[in-house]
């Protein structure tokens, strides 16, 4: 008896630890909002010359060969990685996953306003309960239910009500929020098997090799003009943000963390990364303070509350 208290003690740690991890997750990837901005700010006229396509593969591309310089660099396991077959199996499912999320997301938003895309992308949370009870086979609660609810509603709607007209930006973005579920399905999945550090080197790498690809075949013979975007005045500061801190530090923690926490209750707490971006944004006079910021983010907050207090509340109990 002692002992499983015990067990169940250590348990309860490591999920608070991953809550507050995954949380810093958020907050990261809330600031790559302002980077990405930033950075296609500073290539709009290369945009409209060789296309959105292979310039955003570009810097999907650039920013993860960022991260995983840095962790080959940093990191012993990183780099015995490369050797290990099945960590690359591990890294080439995760990468091919994020790298799809990634390239639909930006080519949908291409013609879709970012508040639609908000709200489109926040259904990876709706996805991530569906996916998790149809493959997994884990429950998922009643309040988890309602979190995810309040979690998508918030995402959705703290820029304002999207205006959807289901076009190909629209079905594009919904079948990004199905990858980045699939993202956090099989995240759970392979990190509990494999180490968190050397299949987060893989996956950059495939990530890295993956944008070239997609650069090449849609940039034809002005790919190189398109990769060279990289080296822009205004784009080199932001992209390394998004490689040390967007790709490295948030995706190593959520590799590190996310599997001691449900799928579900992993996605509804990404689903705050739109709460932090707006705070940014207002901070920096990027977007103005309406009712819809209270509306969607005091949403996002008690649908996470709600679902980490019953966690907390059945594991007493237990």
């Amino acid at each position: 008896m002692h002992y499983e208290r015990k067990r169940q003690h250590m348990e309860a740690s490591m999920r608070r630890k991953a809550t507050w991890g995954l949380l810093a997750v958020t907050v990261a990837w809330g600031a790559t909002f302002i980077w990405m901005k930033q950075a296609m700010d500073a290539i709009q006229p290369e945009i409209e010359t060789y296309g959105r396509t292979p310039v955003v593969a570009a810097l999907v591309g650039g920013r993860f060969l960022i991260a995983f310089i840095a962790l080959f660099i940093i990191s012993k396991e990183a780099r015995t990685a490369l050797f290990n077959l099945e960590l690359w199996k591990g890294g080439l499912i995760l990468g091919a996953i994020l790298l799809a999320g990634f390239i639909t997301q930006m080519i949908g938003l291409d013609s879709i306003t970012p508040s639609t895309s908000a709200f489109l992308t926040s259904l990876y949370v709706v996805f991530t309960a569906l996916i998790t009870t149809k493959i997994t086979g884990q429950r998922v609660t009643r309040t988890m239910i309602l979190g995810v609810a309040l979690a998508t509603f918030g995402a959705g709607f703290i820029e304002g009500p999207p205006h959807l007209s289901w076009g190909w930006g629209e079905i594009l973005t919904v079948i990004c929020a199905v990858f980045f579920a699939l993202h956090i399905i099989y995240t759970q999945q392979i990190t509990q098997r494999m180490s968190p550090v050397g299949v987060t080197s893989t996956s950059f790498l495939v990530v890295t090799i993956g944008s070239l690809v997609v650069a090449f075949l849609s940039g034809g013979k002005s790919t190189f003009d398109a990769l060279s975007v990289v080296n822009n005045e205004g784009v080199i500061i932001p992209l390394l943000c998004l490689g040390l801190i967007g790709s490295l530090f948030a995706l190593l923690l959520l590799n590190s963390l996310q599997r001691f926490l449900h799928p579900v209750q992993a996605a509804i707490i990404y689903a705050l990364e739109p709460v932090w971006a707006t705070i940014f944004a207002l901070g920096l006079d990027m977007t103005q303070w309406t009712g819809w910021i209270a509306v969607g983010g005091g949403a996002l907050l008690v649908g996470n509350l709600m679902v980490e207090l019953r966690q907390t509340t059945a594991i007493e109990e237990e």
